[in-house]
């Protein structure tokens, strides 16, 4: 397999940037057949958002289904409406040689969008986000919650780890021999191995027994590389996490030992949320 090099530097993109894979990859995921003179075509769009780090990849499928798929190894509650944003470049791209403002109706893909989940937090096989989760409530103006609402994004969040989705792992090889590498590295660090020497024997154990074998021999390197970025990313981001946590837990019961009840202290945090984020 030769990866396709125009992509952000992950194992899972590296994997999955063959058109080729990415039907099987969908026809599992959607437990459906494509013909194989279907034309997939990636458009993942670069540095979206100005993120530092994206492991999304974007494709069509017979110009007819966009499909946003996301891997994440911690499940990110915004995620609805960052795939928002970025489907909404996705069609930029899409109808840039189109007259929107014409009286002839067009015609644009139907969108889908996924989350391969591959984290070590217990999570269930598959879930469904919403964007309408994240909607502010509109009844302290008075007015009811709508059942329906008028803008809705939803995610299919489905558990990727060794195990889980059998079906899915079946039906997509190569997802499986990932879950299965990934697995394996996470069981040598776990037996007290440093993530670098996890990842060392994690490759020796999948290239002998024929899991990822190819692509392994020809890019152990660059495989051994991205995991570390990743997986150094993945740490940061639970340290900022952790801290932020700490603090606001020492600000908590600073201002419960001021004399304030737990009723003042969640106004106070919410109004200095609120003043934080311009509102």
């Amino acid at each position: 397999m030769k990866a396709n090099t125009k992509f952000k530097n992950s194992v899972f993109t590296y994997l999955f940037s063959d058109p080729d894979v990415l039907r099987e990859l969908y026809c599992a995921l959607n437990g459906t057949t494509l013909p194989d003179d279907i034309p997939v075509v990636i458009n993942t769009l670069e540095d979206v958002l100005f993120m530092d780090k994206i492991n999304d990849i974007s494709f069509e499928i017979g110009g007819k289904l966009v499909v946003l798929l996301e891997h994440q190894s911690t499940i990110n509650p915004n995620v609805t409406l960052r795939l928002l944003l970025y489907i909404a470049r996705v069609y930029e791209k899409i109808v840039e040689d189109m007259n929107i403002y014409s009286s002839v109706k067009l015609s644009i893909p139907l969108p889908e969008f996924y989350v391969l989940y591959n984290g070590i937090a217990p999570y269930p096989d598959e879930d469904t986000l919403k964007l309408s989760d994240l909607f502010k409530s509109i009844e302290p103006l008075g007015l009811l919650k709508r059942t329906h609402p008028v803008l809705e994004l939803e995610v299919k969040v489905l558990n990727i780890n060794e195990g889980k989705n059998k079906v899915i792992a079946q039906r997509c090889t190569i997802l499986a021999q990932y879950s299965a590498f990934i697995a394996k590295e996470r069981e040598y660090e776990k037996a007290g191995f440093s993530r670098k020497e996890a990842m060392k024997k994690a490759v020796y154990h999948c290239r002998k027994h024929d899991i990822l074998k190819e692509f392994l021999e020809k890019n152990a390197k660059e495989v051994m590389n991205m995991l570390m970025t990743e997986w150094n990313w993945d740490d940061a981001l639970a340290v900022r996490f952790d801290e932020g946590r700490t603090e606001g837990y020492k600000e908590v019961l600073e201002l419960i030992e001021q004399g304030m009840s737990v009723k003042e202290v969640k106004t106070h945090l919410e109004q200095k949320s609120g003043k934080e984020h311009g509102e």
